[in-house]
């Protein structure tokens, strides 16, 4: 079974409300390769919504958020040549996130994020992310981030 891009994350870096394996109240997305493009598939709950039958548009954002930085992780280990369990990891966070809403977004279906990674270069990495809803685009991002080495996570996680 291939095992999603967050799963490879090691257990001090998975404790994100988006994209955490280790945060029981979070969305935990999962990503992955198709091809070029990463994807991702998540079914909001109900009460995630703005109005009834339509996300809130803060959800699309943290999951265009944490589908940038998972899949610019992947993008990094795929320039250089590695497989995503081997250290040191690589781990990004945002430096700069836009969201362009497009239409509203029914809630009652599973969303499909798919990344298009633009570019990864020294420490930063750019993904362009699409929400697609039933068939269309509902939402874009451009996720630009930065690569955060591993022990400063852990410096600034422990106090």
């Amino acid at each position: 079974e291939i095992k999603a891009f967050q799963e490879y994350y090691p257990e001090h870096l998975s404790h994100c409300y988006g994209c955490g394996t280790m945060n029981e109240h979070g969305y935990q997305i999962k990503t992955y390769w198709d091809g070029e493009e990463t994807v991702t598939r998540y079914k909001p709950r109900l009460y995630q919504t703005a109005i009834p039958g339509f996300v809130y548009g803060g959800l699309l954002a943290s999951l265009i958020d944490c589908h940038g930085t998972g899949s610019a992780s992947a993008a990094m280990y795929k320039k250089e040549g590695r497989a995503m369990d081997t250290e040191p990891s690589f781990r990004f966070l945002t430096g700069t996130l836009n969201v362009r809403y497009i239409k509203p977004t029914p809630i009652d279906c599973e969303l499909e994020l798919r990344g298009t990674v633009r570019e990864v270069k020294g420490k930063k990495a750019i993904v362009d992310v699409k929400v697609i809803a039933k068939g269309e685009v509902t939402a874009t991002g451009e996720v630009v981030t930065i690569l955060v080495p591993d022990k400063y996570i852990q410096e600034i996680s422990n106090g």
